[in-house]
């Protein structure tokens, strides 16, 4: 049974060329999952979430000496997986000619064809509700809510203030709370 190794560990194999390309393989084994899950829940797409998150290990490995250890390994992860994603819709948008009002249902759209979700009523209108948001405050939701991440931690990862978050999760509740109302 292979031993789960902590973040120094895997960091001091990344350190060394000569164990580099297990530590990398220790990262991928061990960011994975969470890493999927959090694109996913920005794309709404499996196929898609799949391809990012190809997409955030390549340039991971093509970035990994330039990671300085400033951040957690989690936090630079995720950092490349949001702006992967976050470069996907808008690419995703611009292929389209999507105007900004038309995002919303253009993921809404991803979200309701796609055959892995497997949510009842109340989570696809929770869903729909994130949805709606603007992108800033989705993403900040979903981190607070669903991933139950401390501010700290979003605040590292966005490169935003604690208070700035803290508003935008407040603002962000509301409106959520107003979808779901006018929803009923």
């Amino acid at each position: 049974m292979k031993t789960k190794l902590n973040e120094e560990d895997i960091l001091e194999l990344l350190r060394n060329p000569e164990t580099q390309r297990e530590g990398f393989a220790q990262v991928v084994e061990e960011y994975s999952e969470r890493m999927y899950w959090q694109i996913r829940k920005m794309v709404y797409s499996h196929e898609d979430a799949n391809d990012i998150l190809q997409d955030v290990f390549i340039k991971a490995w093509l970035n990994i000496d330039k990671f300085r250890g400033d951040a957690k390994l989690s936090t630079w992860l995720y950092k490349i997986a949001i702006n992967e994603s976050i470069t996907f819709i808008n690419r995703s948008k611009a292929k389209l000619n999507l105007s900004i009002d038309d995002s919303d249902s253009f993921l809404i759209n991803q979200l309701e064809g796609d055959e892995y979700f497997d949510g009842d009523s109340a989570q696809l209108l929770l869903q729909k509700a994130v949805v709606s948001l603007p992108e800033k405050q989705r993403l900040v939701f979903q981190m607070k809510y669903f991933d139950e991440l401390k501010y700290d931690e979003i605040s590292e990862m966005l490169g935003t203030s604690v208070g700035g978050l803290k508003a935008s999760y407040h603002h962000a509740v509301k409106k959520v709370e107003k979808f779901l109302k006018e929803s009923n």
